[in-house]
Parts: C-alpha cells; structure tokens; sequence
C-alpha cells in the first residue's frame, strides 16, 4: 500500500473531480477543504473516527451549524473512499453522533399584508430592480436566477418565464492564491431547469417592455451587465426598510411564494415543480406544516370512515 497524506490526496482528488461537477460545486467543495478540512487533517495518513467525532464537536463548538458539518463531512467521506480505492489510505465508514436539534426551525414569510404592500408599491414605483422582487413573488425563483434572468428568457406571447441560467460569485483557490469570479452558469440541479406561468398582473406589467427591450439583456439591469446577488440584496433590503417591512432575507420572497400557494390550495407536487426542488419531499419538509385544525379534521374524517 503506497500511503499518502490527506493534503496529497486532495490533490489528486480534486483533478478527477474537475471532470464531473460544475465549476460552482467544485469552488464550495474546495473551499471546505481549505478551511476545514486541511488544517485539521491535512498531514493524518489515517483518520480515526474518534478523530472525527472530536472534530465535529470543535466545529458546532466555534458556532457552525449542524448543517455545514454535515457538508463538511459528506467531502471528507468522498476524499477518503477515493483514497482508498486507490489503495493510499485504509477508510472505514464512521458512526458520528450529534447532539439533538431542539430549537424548530421557522422559514422567514412575508405576511399577506406586507407582500400586497411590497407589490402594490413595486406597480406604482416602477423601476428594473423592483420589477425583480415582484418577479420573484410572483414565481419563487432564486436570487441568482432572478440576476440571470435576460428578456429572451421571458415569453409575453405564452405567459412563460423560462428559468435556464444562474448567476454566483463564487470562490476561486488557484495555486494558493485566492480571489473570486462570477459566474453563470446553468441552475443548482436539472429540475431548477423550468417554465413558470406568469400572473395576469406580471404578464400586462412585462408586455410593453417586451416590443422595445434588447432580448440579450438582463431584466434587472436592463443592460448587457448583470446585477450580481450580493448587490441586489442590499438593493433589497434597503427597499424594505424604506416600506418599514420586518426585515426577511431575500430568500424569504421564495418561501413567501410557496407558502402561498400551499395555502391556496395547490397540489405540492405543482408547488415543487414550480421551485425547481429536485424531489417533492424537500418541499413537504420546508412548507407542509398541518395545523391543528387540519389534524383534528384527519382524525374526524378517519373515525367517520370507521363507522
């Protein structure tokens, strides 16, 4: 068995991965193991699982979420089984625990009230940028599909909005050195490839813009440069402080968008479609919180049918 380090390993594991994942998925991977992973395990020719689980602690420790560590893990298992197969490391799958998750996690929504203000002010107010916020109310799409969204992508004719590109900067490790790019890219997965219908509302808003735009630029610039998403959250912000709206993050628009139409009734299957989720069960998780009413209504509706 020709032994290596994790440092050297990395590197041969990242040249293979080169050839498989987006460029974008590839950077967050490289990122963990710069500063995670390396300092900690860069010179082991062996990992423990004592080692490990000590490390996940440390780590929820210095204020990182459950989440993130479980992120960080998922790449040192690929590392390692790729380690070994190439007979460099001996990897055997560890057992880590977790310390139990009490707190409920609640997704950020705008109430009816302020999502009606925000929309109601973004049809008297019109500009680019605001016509992007209610873009994104009225379909759910990410921040960085909304950056990369361009007119082309925005059929007046049938009432569709075709989501096919995302915009991230995103972090670049080159030969030690670090510095960031942007991007653009196709969305997160397959599914995020999608058409969402307009609303009557959107569609008589983007109409008369659609004769006279240039079809190559984006929406929210309405320019051949694009708004890049840390910029277009500050835009954002600054816009709901001025309508004095609790502040949600950006990415609260989409749950907005998605919890109302849980509400309205939709089927969650259309609802996960439309947000591009690559299986129904993250939009049940994320949405699909019955209420008391609704559990009260099931066990009445199951004893009825017991009679």
């Amino acid at each position: 068995m020709n032994k290596k380090t994790i440092s050297q390993i990395v590197e041969f594991w990242k040249a293979d991965k080169k050839m498989y994942v987006k460029k974008s998925t590839l950077s967050a991977y490289i990122l963990l193991i710069e500063n995670h992973l390396i300092p900690e395990f860069g010179s082991n020719s062996e990992i423990e699982e004592e080692q490990v689980q000590k490390f996940v602690f440390q780590k929820l420790e210095q204020g990182l979420s459950q989440k993130t560590v479980k992120d960080i893990l998922i790449v040192l298992k690929m590392i390692l089984k790729f380690g070994a197969k190439n007979k460099w490391i001996q990897f055997s799958p560890f057992q880590i625990q977790y310390p139990t998750v009490r707190e409920n996690q609640q997704i950020e929504v705008l109430s009816r009230t302020h999502q009606k203000k925000v929309m109601n002010f973004i049809q008297e107010h019109f500009t680019f940028r605001n016509l992007g916020i209610y873009i994104c109310l009225s379909s759910g799409i990410r921040i960085g599909e909304i950056c990369a969204l361009t007119w082309e992508d925005i059929d007046t004719d049938n009432g569709i909005i075709h989501i096919r590109k995302t915009i991230q900067r995103i972090y670049v490790i080159e030969n030690g050195e670090r510095r960031t790019e942007l991007l653009l890219d196709s969305p997160k997965t397959k599914n995020s490839i999608r058409e969402i219908p307009m609303s009557r509302e959107l569609l008589r808003m983007l109409k008369p813009f659609k004769k006279i735009v240039n079809p190559t630029f984006f929406v929210l610039t309405n320019d051949s440069k694009p708004t890049e998403p840390r910029t277009y959250r500050s835009y954002y912000k600054n816009l709901m402080r001025q309508l004095e709206i609790p502040e949600i993050k950006f990415h609260g628009l989409r749950h907005s968008f998605a919890t109302r139409c849980i509400e309205s009734k939709c089927d969650y299957k259309t609802v996960s479609v439309l947000l591009g989720h690559s299986n129904i069960s993250t939009t049940l998780n994320l949405y699909v919180h019955p209420n008391l009413e609704q559990k009260k209504k099931a066990i009445d509706q199951m004893f009825r049918a017991l009679k």
